[in-house]
């Protein structure tokens, strides 16, 4: 049996609701996303001074998904048309991104990281690697790869 509750309520405290094992779990999210939040923007910066920590995100799909319209990308990140339109302005006017008509429909524009944008975001993230192979340094590779495999999961049951 999971969790070290009572028979009332298995996973929970003494039957009170209370499930220890959530709790924890919220707490540490919570520590690990504003960990993440600082560092996006460190990472946006080191792209460029005037970029945003929130478009980093943008620049991180683009590299693994390749040339996206404005909408799919909003979609992904389920922010609204204007709120994309605008983050992906401010990407151009940097020159990391560029936008070009896409061939299926002559109507639509893809949205590509820029030779400069690809090189910056990588100098960046190739850096950040480094950051976690020498944090995670006494860990197994097979924690490691779980670590992965069980954020995979989260981030796919998210995603539903």
């Amino acid at each position: 049996m999971h969790g070290s509750g009572s028979a009332e309520e298995p996973g929970a405290a003494g039957g009170t609701g209370v499930d220890h094992e959530f709790l924890a779990l919220e707490r540490e999210l919570a520590v690990f996303l504003r960990r993440a939040r600082a560092s996006s923007g460190e990472m946006a910066r080191e792209v460029h001074p005037e970029l945003e920590p929130a478009a980093y995100g943008l620049l991180v799909r683009l590299e693994s998904a390749g040339r996206q319209r404005a909408t799919e990308l909003a979609a992904y990140f389920g922010v609204g048309k204007a709120t994309m339109s605008r983050q992906l302005r401010a990407l151009e006017d940097l020159g990391l991104v560029a936008r070009e008509p896409d061939p299926a429909d002559g109507r639509a524009w893809l949205v590509r990281l820029t030779d400069e944008g690809l090189a910056r975001f990588r100098s960046v993230r190739d850096a950040r690697r480094g950051r976690y192979v020498r944090k995670l340094a006494g860990w197994d590779r097979a924690e490691v790869a779980e670590l992965a495999r069980l954020l995979r999961q989260l981030n796919a049951r998210a995603e539903e």
